[in-house]
């Protein structure tokens, strides 16, 4: 007995130690994705998303030295800040990209023609020359500094609601909710009444038709694609959202009856009787009381459909095109990825709305997924 329970603590441990592991690899580049969506381009660039609450050192982007001239003792003179109202803190310098730390701050340089040029630990920069600078291509700034954590909301103003071709998301994000409310809707009311057939009702063929159901889970979706389309063409659906509704649907009917026949066929046979004894019809047992009682496999059911269509690329580009104006969100993002692969704020913050309806989705119905899956297994 004593070797028996500690070789079940060594397997809870054993559980404990990977369901940890698994939480961690999911949970890590979610909360990556999340912090990277506020983030700037610069910071994302230069660190990685775990240094983001801290200030970071790293050399910055070139910057071109502007401003208003004026008079000062017989020079004309160009002064301002090189990072606007940041508060960074310069620690190098330089003036060329082969050598972008040359200068200690405050340093002054000769530049061309009498030109001299210095830049304060705080940014602030003083250009001189003996002549005016119009017409005269002013010298870039290679600075290393020290910058504070910076968050913008600037990345999800443009990903939902940009005008910029290809950069907002907000009508992808649109369309995919126009696809996936209807294709998780539509199979679950179709399975339900044919599960409560095939699990309560007596008719010939009944056994076939389940082991029918049983085969078609085993079938590839992308053997089907080409000739659902033709078909589609061919009655006049073509490419629209009732020819992707039904098509999630014909996919996803075979799970979904597999999965309320198990979870029905397990409840009490009592009540099923007794409602048979008072009179009631098929149609009234299924709706006051198989329905309800059916809601953990309903509910589980909804998870998995509703993440499939969510996420789904290939059924939505085959039978919805990839016209911009009914381009679903994954459909969108392959094309910032090829189109905008440079700009990882864009992504990140796409990425992340991409994944925001699913998790509230799972999170607020996962307490039925267990009890979903579950259905028929145990008696």
């Amino acid at each position: 007995m004593e070797g028996m329970a500690g070789q079940k603590s060594t397997l809870t441990w054993a559980v404990h130690i990977s369901v940890a592991l698994l939480v961690a690899l999911w949970l890590f580049p979610t909360v990556g994705l999340l912090v990277s969506s506020f983030r700037t381009a610069e910071q994302i660039s230069n660190s990685g998303w775990w240094s983001a609450f801290s200030a970071q050192k790293g050399q910055l982007p070139a910057i071109r030295i502007s401003g208003e001239e004026h008079e000062d003792g017989g020079l004309y003179v160009i002064d301002g800040n090189l990072f606007g109202s940041a508060e960074t803190t310069l620690s190098a310098w330089g003036t060329s990209s082969r050598e972008p730390e040359a200068y200690e701050p405050d340093t002054e340089v000769e530049l061309k023609d009498g030109w001299t040029i210095s830049v304060a630990k705080s940014g602030d920069f003083r250009l001189t020359a003996p002549q005016s600078f119009e017409g005269e291509r002013l010298p870039r700034v290679f600075a290393t500094a020290t910058t504070p954590p910076e968050f913008t909301l600037q990345n999800y103003k443009n990903v939902l609601f940009g005008t910029t071709a290809g950069a907002g998301v907000g009508q992808a994000f649109l369309n995919t909710l126009t696809v996936a409310i209807p294709a998780t809707v539509i199979p679950i009311l179709v399975a339900a009444f044919a599960a409560y057939a095939l699990a309560w009702m007596e008719f010939p063929g009944r056994a076939l038709l389940i082991a029918a159901v049983v085969a078609l889970l085993v079938v590839p979706l992308q053997l089907a694609l080409i000739p659902l389309l033709q078909l589609h063409n061919a009655i006049g659906i073509g490419k629209g959202y009732l020819g992707v509704w039904l098509a999630h649907t014909g996919f996803g009917l075979p799970l979904a009856i597999y999965l309320l026949r198990n979870y029905m066929v397990g409840l009490p046979k009592d009540i099923i009787e007794n409602a048979r004894v008072d009179g009631a019809s098929d149609f009234q047992i299924f709706t006051k009381i198989v329905l309800p009682l059916s809601f953990p496999a309903l509910a589980s059911f909804a998870i998995f459909q509703f993440l499939w269509t969510w996420n789904d690329l290939l059924v939505a580009l085959v039978f919805l095109g990839t016209d911009d104006d009914r381009l679903v969100l994954t459909a969108r993002l392959v094309n910032l990825m090829g189109s905008r692969g440079g700009q990882w704020e864009i992504l990140a913050t796409s990425a992340f709305v991409s994944i925001v309806v699913p998790l509230i989705v799972f999170f607020a119905m996962q307490k039925y997924l267990v009890r979903g899956l579950l259905a028929g297994s145990v008696k």
